[in-house]
């Protein structure tokens, strides 16, 4: 999610400006000459004709003034220096695009959702609060929305089908309720070139009797940690993993983006397990939660979360820097561009962008990267046909508190930054890609050599098993905060990863029992399951033919697997 590291934007200056009076085509024609320049899936003619449609559909609301809001990435920056002036140029619609650190999203938006008091008018808010969004019923679902009130403002040209990310912005209901913007996968980062150097192979299959290659399990990735951690490379100390540990804020995101998923805590299910999800959140079948702990059928306090902890905690104390665990996300995000880690298991694609800038130790000269991205390892708990991992899916939502007009140019303004004509510009820019055809674009098959496997891994069938927090979360800004503090004591000593997950899932059952009593979320909101030991839930899961909450494994270390990169991209194009 998040992200604070991201600044590099690309500057337009439009021959136009932005309180030009005189929108329309001239001004979309300059837009598409100077910025998009053909780089877009659309025919220049199918273009022009978006944006025609653009300007005949804003002119009820020319002159009106909007605000909306996005986090700190590089995608909204480009959105806010570039293309909200050119919308404005184009639509007569003054847009404000405010970019704000996530935290001050989240915490904006239940200012709105409590006061009804008309924040922004459009909102890029995290797909994760889906289940917080259909729950509370605060905002527009768009399904109804592009059907009904919205429909004179709702592109003939959109093609919600090509939006990759759809899945995880529908609720329970079948209603889609956001609209994808930016998307990025936190995926396994690895140097290719360490890899692949004949001393280094011959030196670790000697030591560990199989091939060095991408990890599949964890048992591999530890052993890999392991080799690389004081391993004298071209003359200096290196390290076998990256991580952080710092009680802060951003310590939550590292466990809540489905850390727990990659150990096999929850259950089969995609995008996120049911009945229990990789928060541990159990729901009934009517999709209302019913406990954390495992003693309501839960599994956030179960074997697989805690071993979760548990290797976490080891890996960052035997093989990362030792100044990682004084570390926050941003603090940390910049470390193995340095040239000094031989992996990471958690990294996150929107990365990519500074991770390949010419002259980082981690680049050969010919602009190509040393390292490659690609799917990551799980855990001793996981199944075949569980999530692998999270995907931050940045999402256009608007709320019923804010009026119908300014929701309707707040729409449009939606559908620009997401169109057609602009998609494959901006994903370009900040390598966040939210629809089928840009991934598919022969610019990105050209380009594709120089981003580390992005786009293999985007085209690839393994994409699905990466996917955002889910619906069972019923209020994930009141949840979401409880994890960093309590995990944080896990990592700063203060209490066991046992101890540091049952008070987590003691915390998460009482907001959710607050919730309940309250009924502000009626006959969709949580109903708290009696209490039973762990085998009878267990047992009660395996009669039901699901897997959470799972008994300890006698052994927490498999047989390491490991694959061949360029093997494993060969079999996706297969």
């Amino acid at each position: 999610m998040r992200r604070q590291f991201l600044t590099s934007t690309t500057a337009l200056v439009l021959l136009l400006g932005a309180g030009n009076a005189y929108a329309g085509m001239d001004e979309a024609k300059a837009f598409l000459d100077k910025e998009i320049g053909g780089v877009s899936t659309l025919s220049r003619a199918d273009q022009e004709k978006q944006m025609q449609w653009f300007i005949d559909a804003a002119k009820p609301f020319a002159g009106m003034e909007i605000k909306v809001v996005s986090e700190t990435l590089t995608t909204h920056q480009y959105e806010s220096q570039v293309l909200a002036p050119a919308f404005t140029a184009i639509t007569g619609i003054k847009v404000t695009h405010d970019v704000i650190q996530e935290g001050d999203v989240v915490e904006k938006i239940q200012t709105q959702m409590q006061t009804g008091q008309n924040i922004y008018d459009g909102w890029v808010n995290d797909s994760d609060l889906i289940g917080t969004h259909w729950r509370y019923q605060q905002v527009r679902n768009l399904t109804d929305w592009m059907a009904g009130e919205g429909k004179d403002v709702t592109d003939p040209m959109l093609d919600v089908d090509d939006f990759i990310g759809t899945k995880f912005t529908t609720a329970p209901d079948k209603k889609l309720y956001q609209l994808p913007d930016q998307q990025f996968a936190n995926l396994y980062w690895f140097r290719y070139d360490w890899f692949n150097d004949e001393k280094n192979k011959a030196d670790f299959k000697a030591k560990y009797g199989y091939d060095l290659g991408v990890p599949v399990n964890w048992s591999a990735y530890e052993d890999i940690a392991e080799f690389f951690t004081g391993r004298d490379v071209n003359g200096k100390k290196v390290y076998g993993h990256m991580d952080y540990g710092k009680k802060d804020p951003s310590l939550g995101w590292r466990f809540t983006d489905a850390w727990l998923s990659m150990a096999g805590n929850g259950d089969k299910g995609l995008p996120n397990g049911v009945p229990v999800d990789e928060w541990g959140i159990k729901v009934d079948a009517n999709s209302r939660p019913v406990g954390s702990c495992t003693a309501r059928g839960g599994d956030t306090n179960g074997p697989a979360s805690v071993y979760a902890i548990q290797k976490y905690l080891d890996w960052l104390k035997a093989y990362a820097p030792p100044e990682a665990q004084g570390m926050t996300f941003s603090e940390s995000g910049p470390v193995p561009s340095q040239g000094n880690v031989a992996q990471q298991i958690f990294w996150y694609t929107a990365f990519t962008a500074d991770m390949v800038k010419p002259g980082l130790p981690v680049m050969n000269d010919d602009g190509t990267p040393k390292w490659r991205m690609a799917p990551s390892p799980h855990g001793s708990y996981w199944k075949d046909g569980m999530k692998l991992g999270y995907q931050d899916v940045g999402s256009w939502t608007l709320m019923k508190s804010t009026p119908t007009d300014r929701a309707k140019a707040a729409w449009l303004y939606a559908q620009f930054v997401t169109s057609k004509t602009v998609d494959v510009k901006k994903s370009q820019v900040g390598l966040t890609f939210i629809r089928d055809s840009t991934i598919h674009d022969k610019s990105f098959t050209e380009r594709a050599p120089k981003l580390g496997g992005l786009i293999e891994f985007y085209r690839s069938p393994a994409r699905v098993q990466w996917t955002p927090t889910g619906t069972n979360v019923p209020d994930y800004p009141k949840l979401a905060q409880l994890w960093w503090q309590n995990i944080g004591d896990a990592s700063s000593g203060a209490k066991t990863p046992q101890e540091a997950m049952d008070s987590l899932c003691a915390d998460q059952e009482k907001v959710m029992a607050r919730i309940e009593k309250s009924g502000v979320q009626g006959d969709i909101g949580p109903k708290m399951a009696e209490e039973h030991d762990l085998a009878y839930w267990n047992a009660d899961a395996v009669k039901g033919g699901n897997l959470a909450p799972q008994l300890k494994l006698e052994k927490e270390k498999d047989k390491p697997i490991t694959i061949n990169y360029d093997e494993l991209v060969k079999s996706w194009q297969k």
